[in-house]
């Protein structure tokens, strides 16, 4: 069965992917790994003036599953489409790029604007690292001029 990966970050952008993605899974009769990716605050840990403590690794990622879940119950996956959620820590374009190989994907599909960066960029930079570093064929989604 072919795979699907898609970067997942809760933005119109992402939500856009998985729409397409899981139009495409229906005609590929695919499976889809849904992967949200999310960092280590790093500069929790030092000296601050408001002081603080970081939030355990633990509650980190169980926090990106549940964001990951709410997120695909809220678009809701469409009967027939098999979806396996996944929430790792680190970079995102070097997460998607290891998952899509360590899981043979035949394809890789983000949004062509997630969360972050400059509003008026048209590409984000995950989606042009994605791009340029691929080892499997990627699509972009971009979001259509209605859903902005």
């Amino acid at each position: 069965m072919e795979t699907i990966i898609v970067g997942i970050d809760g933005s119109p952008g992402s939500r856009a992917a998985l729409a397409w993605a899981f139009a495409e899974a229906g005609q590929r009769k695919a499976r889809i790994v849904a992967l949200s990716v999310w960092q280590f605050p790093y500069l929790a840990l030092g000296p601050s003036p408001l002081g603080g403590a970081v939030v355990p690794i633990d509650e980190l990622q169980a926090s990106s599953e549940a964001a990951l879940a709410e997120i695909l119950a809220d678009v809701g996956i469409p009967d027939g489409i098999e979806v396996t959620p996944v929430a790792k820590e680190g970079s995102a374009s070097n997460t998607l790029l290891d998952l899509a190989t360590s899981e043979g994907a035949t394809l890789l599909v983000i949004g062509a604007r997630g969360h972050g960066g400059f509003a008026g960029l048209l590409l984000g930079s995950v989606a042009t690292q994605c791009v340029n570093h691929a080892t499997v064929p990627t699509v972009v989604v971009p979001l259509s001029s209605t859903a902005a």
